[in-house]
């Protein structure tokens, strides 16, 4: 599946620095209303969350959704709980996963696939430190080829 970029509303850029992705899952997710119209608007955070599986059912904690402003009484809590809405067979592969020893469930982006807001869920498991600096360099050392690469051009 080809997404766009202009459908993306936000990223979890530091999914990428912290965790190595093995697979990428794309599930639906329960919202409200006001939740909707202030995705729209873009007031939407990944940077702290995560997933889990409770009672065969995936939830997402700590992402952040600001209140809508014209919400008023409508507006729900900008960290609450919200449900992904997977199949069965897809819960029962991201529950396997996550049982092998240091994988966790992290939201990657959140996007829009018509007109519903999806997650794309990534199976992942923690980077040590010098993962990071070898990362950082691979990325610094593609960086100064591609560099002199345009100046010989």
């Amino acid at each position: 599946m080809k997404k766009e970029a202009n459908n993306i509303i936000a990223k979890n850029r530091a999914a990428y620095h912290e965790y190595f992705i093995n697979e990428i899952y794309e599930a639906g997710i329960a919202l409200s209303g006001t939740e909707v119209k202030s995705i729209r608007a873009g007031k939407v955070n990944l940077k702290d969350s995560f997933a889990y599986i409770k009672n065969n059912e995936v939830f997402v904690s700590g992402m952040h959704i600001s209140p809508y402003e014209q919400g008023n009484i409508y507006n729900k809590d900008p960290l609450r709980l919200r449900k992904l809405l997977l199949n069965k067979r897809e819960i029962r592969r991201l529950k396997e996963a996550t049982q092998k020893e240091g994988f966790t469930l992290i939201p990657v982006d959140l996007h829009f696939e018509r007109a519903f807001v999806k997650v794309s869920l990534g199976v992942a498991k923690g980077k040590k430190l010098y993962d990071k600096r070898d990362d950082s360099a691979k990325k610094d050392a593609q960086r100064n080829i591609e560099r002199s690469l345009k100046a010989n051009r």
